[in-house]
């Protein structure tokens, strides 16, 4: 009975301190097969008050009690033993996925174990083995005690796999989160992109439309156009056959004059030698004389022609008078012009109208061949010319107050003596027609543009072209003289300002800006700005001494024809081809309107102060703002 008490005392220690070698070498395996478990072998080194020494017994040898040779206990020891290998082996054996449960039993001994509460151990395992042999309880109506600390372990390897799914998450976030955005971004910018190519179709639908409709309605325009220039052909046709017979009469009088003088000098010998001659211009009718006559008035002009030397460009020139204007004498800036009265002078449209520099005098010319001389401020006519066989473009005054220039569609210039009204000279050398003409401070120099993509620059006393300008790629619509300076400047249908040395003939500067073609362009009185307009109604001002745009001003479509500045230089001036004065504060920027014409206007120039304001229309009147 001792030796059973003791067995069973042996085989709870071992299942406390680790379950035996085999045991824990079986619970060992397991653990490193699930890598979730483990046995910790604890030795207890303390004595119990009774001095029992507890040994282990191995598995493998087990030895009988010496003395004990009754069979029948052999056969109950080993039968024991078998139940308890078989219980070791239960126990030890640790599920895959679930916690091992835990007797009551070994969970108070490892309890009373840890804590080193030895006596209380002993008392408890007495008494307990001693109710289990009486039979007064079963193990295994106690039930088990869950071993909290292998479950502790599976769940803190178990969290510890859920933190490392969660960083992976959240890196998977994070970078879905990234690509998200992105692609966000690339959608709102290609949203916007789409929006931006409907919104410019819809603008080019739009802007096809009108062109269509502008197109529409110039087409009658066109055929009118076309058919004008067809007469235009014949009548040249004409002239040219008349001028060709003319020619031709001109060269049989020139041949029948040759072989006159050819005669005279022939006979005239035989005359003088006669025994019975007369006077010596006996033989020399009335024709021969007239004849003799002309021919020695041509070799004169000739002479003089020959005599008459190139004139010099000036090389000290004054300084702009209108750069010592004080701002003190000078009015305030005007815009509350009303129409006050319409002088009808021409029969077509007028092209241009200009101030006389010394006088209160308007200059006007017009498409029906004829230029203008008006008193103010009643608008009586003072004066009329013609000569011009086509229309005329525009016209300039002497600085003197002496002549005038007049430019036109014939290919010519031409001067006229403003007290005779009477022209004094001719310019010809444009294959096309001449859109406008400026003179030079000096007074000796008359600069025109044409429609052949040239400008020339005319001398006054030696009669003849002294440059052509080369550079523009269409039609050169403006040009004017920089006050007080040899410089020009030219507008033209290529969208360019040209700067010209007139003296070199050569393009300085070149200025862009302009999307179409430029129809005039002007220098404020002190020379330091530049006002241009296009034919789409924008335009602009350019700072000259540095060459750089200022600002643009849009008062299209409709175009702009001409733009002059007031004698402060801070109004400017625009003619539209809706007939309206636009009038641009160059201060404020502000733009006031003067409607008053009822189809387009051509031109407009300022009073000497600054008062009056004088608009040409293409009804052919003169419009007076005050």
């Amino acid at each position: 009975m001792a030796a059973r008490q003791g067995m069973a005392t042996s085989r709870v220690l071992e299942e406390a301190l680790g379950l035996g070698s085999s045991a824990a070498g079986d619970a060992a395996d397991a653990v490193a097969a699930e890598g979730a478990y483990y046995l910790e072998q604890v030795t207890i080194t303390e004595r119990s008050e009774e001095d029992y020494e507890y040994k282990e017994i191995p598995d493998d040898n087990v030895s009988i009690p010496e003395g004990e040779e009754d069979l029948a206990k052999v056969i109950q020891i080993a039968q024991e033993q078998a139940t308890d290998t078989q219980i070791l082996e239960q126990k030890t054996v640790l599920p895959s996925k679930h916690a091992v449960p835990e007797a009551i039993e070994d969970f108070l001994c490892n309890f009373l174990i840890k804590m080193g509460m030895t006596r209380t151990l002993d008392c408890f395992q007495s008494e307990w083995y001693e109710l289990i042999q009486k039979g007064v309880t079963e193990l295994r109506d106690v039930g088990n005690v869950p071993d909290v600390y292998t479950q502790n372990l599976l769940l803190e390897n178990e969290n510890k796999n859920l933190k490392k799914d969660l960083k992976h998450y959240k890196q998977a976030a994070d970078k879905a989160r990234e690509d998200l955005l992105k692609t966000q971004k690339e959608r709102d910018f290609h949203r916007m992109h789409h929006k931006r190519v409907v919104q410019e179709r819809n603008k080019l639908i739009n802007d096809l439309k009108g062109l269509k409709l502008h197109y529409a309605s110039y087409e009658p325009t066109i055929r009118v156009l076309y058919e004008k220039h067809r007469t235009l052909l014949k009548q040249k046709m004409l002239t040219s056959l008349e001028r060709d017979r003319a020619v031709g009469q001109i060269s049989g009088l020139q041949a029948t004059l040759r072989d006159m003088e050819l005669g005279h000098s022939y006979h005239v010998p035989e005359i003088r030698v006669a025994p019975n001659c007369g006077k010596e211009n006996a033989a020399e009718g009335p024709t021969q004389t007239g004849l003799r006559e002309a021919r020695e008035r041509n070799k004169h002009k000739t002479k003089i022609k020959d005599n008459i030397k190139d004139s010099e460009f000036p090389t000290d020139i004054q300084p702009n008078p209108n750069l010592c204007l004080c701002k003190e004498n000078i009015g305030p800036a005007k815009f509350d012009y009303k129409l006050n009265n319409i002088f009808r002078l021409h029969e077509l449209p007028v092209s241009c109208v200009i101030m006389h520099p010394n006088k209160d005098i308007l200059v006007s010319c017009g498409e029906d061949r004829l230029w203008k001389v008006l008193g103010l401020p009643k608008g009586n006519v003072l004066l009329t010319g013609f000569g011009h066989t086509d229309w005329l473009s525009d016209c300039c005054v002497h600085p003197s107050g002496n002549q005038l220039a007049t430019s036109s569609g014939d290919t010519t210039v031409k001067l006229w003596d403003l007290s005779k009204g009477n022209c004094i000279l001719t310019f010809e050398g444009h294959k096309h027609a001449v859109w406008s003409c400026t003179w030079h401070s000096c007074g000796d120099f008359v600069a025109s543009s044409s429609l052949d993509r040239t400008s020339k620059i005319w001398d006054v006393n030696s009669e003849r072209c002294r440059c052509t300008l080369y550079g523009h790629t269409d039609s050169v619509n403006s040009i004017e003289f920089f006050p007080c300076s040899n410089i020009l400047l030219t507008g033209s249908a290529d969208k360019t300002l040209s700067a010209w040395d007139a003296r070199t003939g050569k393009c300085e500067q070149s200025l862009y800006g302009h999307m179409h073609s430029i129809n005039d362009a002007t220098f404020t009185p002190r020379g330091h700005m530049i006002a241009s307009c296009d034919a789409c109604g924008v335009t602009k001002l350019w700072d000259f001494r540095k060459l750089l745009p200022i600002v643009s001003i849009d008062v299209g479509p409709s175009p702009g024809n001409e733009v002059n500045f007031d004698p402060s230089g801070r109004v400017l001036a625009q003619a539209s081809g809706n007939g309206v004065i636009h009038l641009l504060d160059l201060k404020s920027g502000q733009i006031h309107k003067l409607m008053g014409h009822e189809s387009e206007a051509h031109t407009v120039v300022f009073s000497h102060n600054g008062e009056n304001l004088f608009s040409g229309g293409s009804d052919g009147t003169i419009r007076t703002w005050s």
